[in-house]
């Protein structure tokens, strides 16, 4: 048990001292996709529902794992649907946008690293300024300057630690948009400047990659902050205290911070908080009870001056009652070492009744997949079924069964959740 929580103690100080590095905050961004011009379009125009033809490129800055800023530069061309049923007439316009854009990490804020380590989303929002620039109809070479609101989001998967595969859906509107998006005609003819509202609308998907620059192991984008200590003195400090608390002066096998009982004698046969166990409740400890079952007074050492019933009666009941039982650490099959002594009862009972057969019962606590523990409490059982064997117990008197989880006890106290981690004995 020591060492079982020692090891564990110690990967956990090892997983904060590599998670103590800081992480880089800066990436560069390139993709490329299709656009979609909403409105306005003259009524004689129309746009395909997907028009390759647009390239973006972003530098970011992450202030922490959360949040960050993005500069970005889009541009490209939108043109007419074609194919043979398409009705629209002709028209080219080049474009880009220059935004300044905030940054939130959602994999981040919500958590996405209890379930994935590879796959992350940010959302993006922003503005700034651009152009459409019609090349045919009657405003083509005409500089129609926009200003531009954006938002959008962006699914990632990590293929590195230094690349990522983007994919990223963003809409963005134009403000003060003169032209339509054909060229064909101003929006708004009566107006003769056409500053007024948010009235351009397009939209762009486009699959690219995210580089990932810095000194550090990970980026912010998949960077799992821990908690750090401040000094490695203080580290120490706590693994030392740690190590006292592991100590087990009575040597019974339960450390000294789980034992009710520190100072049980040597060979004492204790139970999982390492108070001496009393089976019958005769007031004889079992160490010192040669009857350990058998109620009977301290002048026969614990067994009884006139055996009313047989042996065997009480100890069915001392067994298939779960007096007598094998405990496991957690996620352990090795059976603790306070313990083994109740395989060695069973087995001497067995030995003084030929006629008597037994099946051991593996238990799990409810920690853990259930499928898992219905392995896990198999596993318990056939290692005692193995002692017994070992013992001098012919196997065809032996049977074994792991019972999964035990949900007959508090799930959320430790204690509790240690008894559960037994294999118990069923007499046939």
């Amino acid at each position: 048990m020591k060492k079982l929580i020692l090891s564990t103690i110690m990967a956990g100080a090892m997983a904060i001292s590599a998670n103590a590095q800081e992480f880089n905050k800066f990436s560069l961004e390139v993709g490329g996709g299709f656009n979609k011009p909403m409105a306005p379009l003259n009524r004689n125009f129309l746009s395909p529902s997907l028009n390759l033809g647009h390239i973006e490129f972003g530098a970011r800055y992450m202030f922490n794992e959360k949040f960050g800023l993005k500069l970005d530069y889009g541009f490209g061309s939108v043109r007419e649907a074609q194919g043979n049923d398409s009705q629209s007439l002709p028209f080219d316009t080049k474009y880009f946008r220059l935004n300044l854009q905030g940054v939130a990490n959602i994999g981040r804020v919500m958590n996405f690293e209890s379930f994935t380590r590879k796959f992350g989303l940010l959302m993006h929002g922003g503005a700034g300024i651009g152009l459409v620039n019609p090349e045919l109809n009657a405003f083509n070479d005409f500089d129609d300057n926009v200003y531009t609101l954006i938002f959008g989001i962006t699914p990632q998967f990590k293929i590195s630690e230094r690349v990522a595969l983007v994919g990223d859906i963003s809409t963005i509107l134009n403000g003060r948009q003169t032209v339509t998006w054909d060229g064909a005609e101003a929006i708004r003819p009566d107006i003769s400047n056409g500053f007024y509202g948010a009235n351009g609308t397009w939209w762009t998907g486009t699959l690219g990659l995210n580089f990932y620059l810095g000194k550090a192991e990970q980026h912010a984008d998949w960077f799992i902050a821990a908690d750090k200590y401040a000094t490695k003195e203080e580290l120490a400090t706590q693994i030392n205290g740690i190590k006292d608390m592991l100590k087990d002066s009575d040597g019974d096998g339960v450390p000294d911070y789980l034992d009710k009982e520190p100072n049980t004698p040597a060979g004492a046969r204790v139970n999982a908080a390492g108070m001496t166990l009393d089976s019958d409740g005769d007031g004889t400890p079992d160490h010192l009870d040669k009857c350990p079952f058998l109620p009977g007074p301290a002048s026969t050492n614990g067994c009884p001056v006139e055996e009313i019933r047989e042996e065997i009666d009480y100890m069915r009941k001392a067994i298939n009652d779960g007096y007598v039982n094998v405990y496991y650490a957690f996620d352990s099959d090795k059976p603790l070492g306070y313990s083994v002594s109740a395989a060695q009862y069973v087995s001497n009972f067995l030995k003084r009744n030929p006629g008597v057969n037994v099946e051991v019962k593996g238990y799990a606590d409810e920690l853990g997949p259930e499928d898992y523990n219905i392995k896990l409490s198999e596993r318990r059982a056939k290692a005692v079924y193995d002692l017994l064997v070992a013992s001098g117990v012919d196997a065809s008197r032996l049977s074994y069964k792991g019972y999964g989880e035990d949900t007959s006890v508090d799930k959320a106290s430790a204690d509790a959740r240690q008894m559960a981690r037994r294999a118990s004995f069923e007499l046939k």
